[in-house]
């Protein structure tokens, strides 16, 4: 792969390969950045929508982005049907891959660390139910870097053998209309990543 390789551009040459509408497993870390995904990729996909953020706090944090993720998903109109699957949440996941890097910058090891934690069970579910590709939400957000994610998602779909698909969501105006259909649904949209050491990073 180059070093500095166009994900948008390579996310387009995988859509125009596909034949009739395979399976993708969609990692989201929330409903607002789902909706201008799920509005882009269900045109394509049969898509269940994995909702594995085992990093966000407190707990109540937690089922309330779930709310709007379902809610979200009640919502919109698909051309393809979109399904949910919430495995148990567990922010002790979380808290052992981050022990020692507290207060790392934000957007460092840590963060690469939850990327992969979260890249790893959407891998892991996507080999284990026959689905085609996996793929997240993330890279829409103007403060994850799509070269980390894509990287690991990479990695991550070698390791267990299923087709990442490679992204960079924020391109094309992506994060804008996330923006927009959030305001055209009420969404609720959180003021920081998900985290306890988010807290004070502006999103």
């Amino acid at each position: 792969m180059d070093r500095f390789p166009n994900f948008q551009l390579l996310m387009e040459q995988e859509l125009k390969k596909l034949s009739g509408t395979p399976r993708l497993l969609l990692h989201s870390c929330c409903g607002p950045c789902s909706s201008y995904v799920l509005e882009y990729l269900s045109e394509y996909f049969r898509i269940t929508v994995l909702y594995y953020n085992p990093n966000i706090s407190p707990p109540d944090e937690f089922y309330k982005r779930l709310s709007e993720q379902r809610r979200l998903i009640q919502l919109m109109e698909f051309k393809n049907p979109v399904e949910l699957v919430v495995p148990e949440y567990d922010h002790g996941q979380f808290l052992r891959i981050s022990g020692g890097m507290e207060d790392m910058p934000e957007g460092g090891e840590r963060c690469r660390e939850c990327f992969r934690l979260r890249l790893t069970e959407a891998a892991a579910y996507a080999k284990r139910d026959g689905f085609d590709y996996f793929t997240t939400t993330l890279s829409v957000s103007p403060h994850k870097n799509s070269r980390v994610l894509n990287a690991l998602g990479q990695e991550i779909a070698k390791e267990y053998e299923v087709k990442y698909l490679y992204s960079d969501f924020k391109k094309k105006g992506g994060f804008n209309r996330t923006t927009e259909l959030s305001e055209k649904y009420r969404l609720y949209r959180q003021v920081y990543c998900g985290c306890e050491y988010s807290l004070d990073y502006p999103q």
